[in-house]
């Protein structure tokens, strides 16, 4: 069965599509890109963007009964692959020497210009 997580503490979609979805013991979100709840872009450096984006999953995966020590697949998108280093050491800081298997991806363009967009998968607290 498929449950859909929404919570009021992370920006709600921008399209049809979900924050996440809980799926037995899994949780899969969608990508966040450097939204405030309140849906206003964080402007500013690629540091202050990708921390709005961990503090986006951290709260989606709150609500689905996870943490951020508890993913174990994160795809990062980035903008421009010159931020690279920077985004690394802000996700770095965020998993507190956790580290779950990634990809990074250099695209074209990301929702609202954002220079970082990163969806995660992780376990919940439903393991059978």
């Amino acid at each position: 069965m498929v449950k859909v997580i929404q919570t009021d503490t992370a920006p709600g979609a921008i399209g049809p599509y979900s924050q996440a979805v809980k799926v037995g013991e899994f949780v899969y979100t969608s990508g966040q890109i450097a939204l405030t709840p309140e849906g206003e872009m964080v402007e500013g450096d690629i540091e202050l963007q990708t921390a709005q984006v961990m503090r986006n999953l951290k709260a989606i995966l709150e609500a689905a009964g996870s943490s951020l020590q508890q993913v174990i697949k994160t795809t990062i998108f980035l903008a421009d692959m010159d931020d690279f280093a920077r985004v690394n050491a802000v996700y770095e800081k965020w998993l507190d020497g956790h580290r779950p298997a990634r990809s990074t991806v250099a695209v074209r363009t990301l929702p609202k210009n954002a220079r970082v967009e990163i969806d995660c998968v992780a376990l919940t607290e439903d393991r059978r």
